[in-house]
């Protein structure tokens, strides 16, 4: 009976122990398959830790399952082997058998304590494990954030330019039925009180461009087609003449308004024509005198009258150009051409006045001639000193007026030229008066010396006053065509102005440039106060809905475009702010007609 039972159980560990490899080699298999699949997935390894690697040894499947058998006593076999000592050398094999390590992809096999049997539920537990490791691994790689695109300053392209619909049609030959299909957008106007300008961008122009024309050589040879039927148009002064005419109809003003204004109606331009008038009056009496007496001093006097007169002229030339519209080739205006046409004058007077004078005195002292009778010469000397007395008066006042409207004294005004042509009338008429003076004088002691040495002296007297007059007049008109700052004090006053902006931190290199016609062009860096300007941004949007938004928030993507779309608000309301602040201190100093305002 004992023996039966040894065979038995000896029959069922056997059989067990089959079962148990077989179901080894299947959980092997199974385990494999599985984890090589998973490998698979598993690519990311920075994002998530790899699945530790799974270690199964076949003496882990045998649990003691017969635990039962091997508290039995030992018994011997038919053969007379004991079922503890065959059952000893069956563990021996399998521990044999598991020491090695088997290499299944990076699967090491080795050999534990004490077996333990891995269950198909088990088994399929850990399939579903790697399976949801598989699927948190593709969320995490669709969720990482793409890289960000980076500024570079090294490339230059003009693909996110805008274009005006004007420039687009000039320079691109396009008509405006081929800019309505082309998407546009509204930015800020340049001009100041103007509403927002609409703008298309570039690409998006050229592109049209190159549809409508089929190449770049096309549009080129179109180009310069047009450009020299527009020369050949522009040479053609009546043309020219009807081009202003119809810009003045357009525009709704009455022409010759601001020349009315401002250029020979005048308060400068009437002294200037009155002088004119005055001195050709002169010129002529005077010329009549000395062919009649023949004295040196009564010429220099003709000569000083006529080149007066000339020198009146160019002034009024100076004025009207003056006030000239700017234009592509000036875009300053012509406001300097007062200076220049002053300039010129001076030059004039210094050769023409001062040179015939000093050569007619000259050759009155190397040839004595007898001298006639001067008595007509008295009364064209009375009349010559009445009228150009008169002149220096209107122009005095003139100058009178100017600096009481600038806040300067009369020397002041004076010595930094803040009229050239006025200056010019009033040192020209006053230089005349001392002419007048010395020649008469001059006349008057050789008439009564009966000599010519007098007369002559009185020509290089004359010719020494024209030199002084037409050397202050360049120095002064030099040092505006130069470029020369307003006053110190009017410089203060405007940056008290700047500096008092709320949203103004500081101001570095300024600059008051005197442009003539009392314009004024001034410039500085201003150092803007950054947080003002948001908060000023921030007070015209809901900041509860923006939180609402920042919140919503997924991924450094979205907050990327978040931060653009506000940021380029913000740099918008800045050129707004510029503008304001620009149209204040014109509002409060007119004399300045070009600001510029740079951001440091």
């Amino acid at each position: 009976m004992i023996s039966r039972s040894c065979v038995l159980l000896n029959h069922i560990y056997y059989n067990s122990y089959k079962c148990y490899s077989q179901s080894r080699y299947i959980i092997k298999r199974e385990i494999c398959i599985v984890i090589k699949q998973s490998n698979s997935f598993n690519k990311i390894d920075s994002l998530k830790k790899p699945p530790q690697i799974l270690q199964i040894s076949t003496s882990q499947v045998v649990k003691s399952k017969n635990e039962n058998v091997n508290e039995k006593p030992k018994e011997q076999t038919q053969n007379g082997t004991s079922v503890h000592q065959k059952e000893s050398l069956d563990e021996s094999n399998v521990k044999d058998d598991s020491v090695k390590e088997v290499n299944l992809d990076n699967i090491k096999e080795k050999s534990l304590e004490k077996p333990k049997l891995i269950s198909t539920e088990k088994l399929q537990k850990l399939k579903d494990k790697i399976l949801d490791l598989k699927k948190d691994d593709s969320d995490v790689a669709k969720q990482t954030p793409k890289k960000r695109k980076r500024v570079d300053l090294s490339v230059s392209s003009v693909e996110r330019n805008f274009i005006t619909p004007v420039k687009a049609m000039s320079d691109f030959l396009l008509k405006p039925s081929d800019l309505e299909s082309l998407p546009k957008t509204k930015r800020r106007s340049p001009y100041e009180n103007e509403p927002p300008i609409t703008v298309y961008w570039r690409k998006d122009v050229e592109a049209k461009a190159l549809e409508i024309w089929g190449s770049k050589e096309n549009l080129l040879k179109e180009l310069l087609k047009r450009d020299i039927e527009r020369k050949k148009y522009q040479q053609n002064i009546f043309t020219v003449k009807r081009r202003l005419r119809d810009y003045r109809r357009e525009l709704g003003k009455t022409p010759g308004m601001e020349e009315a204004e401002e250029g020979l109606m005048g308060r400068s331009g009437k002294v200037v024509m009155t002088a004119i008038a005055i001195n050709a009056t002169n010129c002529l009496f005077k010329l009549f005198a000395w062919m009649y007496t023949g004295s040196h001093s009564m010429f220099s006097e003709c000569i000083h009258s006529l080149a007066d007169m000339i020198n009146q002229i160019i002034l009024a030339y100076g004025i009207h150009k003056s006030i000239q519209i700017a234009d592509a080739y000036h875009p300053y205006g012509y406001a300097n051409m007062k200076y220049v046409a002053s300039l010129i004058s001076g030059v004039g007077i210094f050769c023409v006045g001062t040179g015939l004078s000093f050569y007619h005195g000259v050759a009155g002292l190397l040839t004595s001639q007898p001298i006639d009778d001067f008595y007509w010469a008295y009364f064209i000397l009375a009349g010559s000193l009445v009228s150009e007395g008169a002149t220096c008066l209107v122009a005095l006042n003139s100058v009178r007026r100017g600096a009481r409207n600038t806040n300067m004294s009369v020397r002041d005004y004076i010595t930094r030229g803040q009229d050239p042509s006025v200056n010019v009338v009033l040192l020209e008429d006053f230089a005349a008066v001392l002419g007048v003076l010395v020649a008469g004088t001059c006349m008057g002691i050789s008439s009564w010396t009966h000599s010519p040495v007098p007369d002559a002296l009185g020509s290089l007297l004359v010719g020494c006053i024209l030199g002084s007059v037409a050397s202050f007049i360049i120095y002064t008109n030099v040092a505006a065509l130069v470029g020369r700052s307003i006053p110190q004090e009017n410089l203060d006053r405007i940056n008290s102005e700047l500096e008092t902006d709320v949203m103004i931190r500081a101001i570095h290199d300024v600059k008051g440039i005197d442009m003539g016609n009392f314009l004024v062009r001034y410039k500085a860096e201003l150092d803007f106060d950054g947080r003002e300007l948001t908060r000023m941004y921030l007070d015209k949007q809901d900041l509860n809905a923006l939180l609402e938004e920042v919140r919503k928030f997924e991924n450094i993507d979205q907050l990327e475009e978040f931060m653009l779309k506000h940021g380029e608000c913000i740099v918008d309301m800045m050129g707004g702010e510029i503008d304001r602040i620009e149209m204040k201190l014109r509002k409060k100093h007119p004399e300045i007609r070009h600001c510029d305002l740079e951001i440091l």
